[in-house]
């Protein structure tokens, strides 16, 4: 798997566009979006398995709920799975949490990004259920992957989000707000 530290790999795919239901319809549903699509933006990219399942609308509607607290910190949501645009689109359309969503949803059709990633899990054929933080230059800064089965807190990636931008020694449970540790009043201690 891609480790902190490394650089995203390049991708270019397929997105149902992050707009309300009402303003898309089949002739501007469909983007492309790449890594240069947000330039000068924090990315927190979150891949789950697979469209019309159970735990995965509840992750992506979570994460969606926090899109105006990313936006505000100068991060840009995005979420990936191998399903294709259609069936991202069908099940937006169908899924009552997921019609307003403000988030693209990649369609990495082609598993080369969840591949590139290390992600894909083999015996399901779908990319695992991974988020990434990557910095404006495009390096990941923070990666976690959980269980298939287990679904993720978007107000932790958040508080990571936090603490990463403030580029300070953060402690245990800090929380934006909280103190961060004087790195020069803690070796003279």
């Amino acid at each position: 798997m891609i480790s902190v530290g490394d650089q995203f790999p390049a991708y270019n795919l397929t997105a149902v566009d992050g707009k309300p239901f009402d303003d898309i319809n089949i002739d501007n549903v469909f983007v492309n979006i790449s890594n240069e699509s947000f330039p000068g933006k924090w990315q927190v990219m979150f891949f789950y398995p697979k469209d019309f399942t159970f735990v995965c609308p509840t992750e992506i509607a979570a994460f969606a709920e926090l899109n105006e607290d990313f936006a505000d910190r100068d991060a840009q949501l995005i979420t990936a799975s191998t399903d294709t645009e259609f069936t991202h689109w069908a099940w937006r359309k169908h899924q009552e949490e997921l019609r307003d969503l403000p988030i693209p949803m990649l369609a990495d059709v082609k598993r080369e990004l969840t591949s590139a990633l290390g992600i894909l899990d083999q015996a399901e054929g779908a990319a695992q259920r991974a988020v990434f933080i990557i910095d404006p230059d495009g390096i990941v800064r923070f990666s976690m992957v959980t269980d298939l089965n287990v679904g993720r807190n978007p107000k932790e990636v958040l508080r990571v989000l936090d603490a990463l931008q403030t580029d300070e020694l953060c402690p245990c449970n800090w929380s934006k707000g909280d103190d961060t540790i004087d790195l020069q009043q803690a070796t003279a201690a």
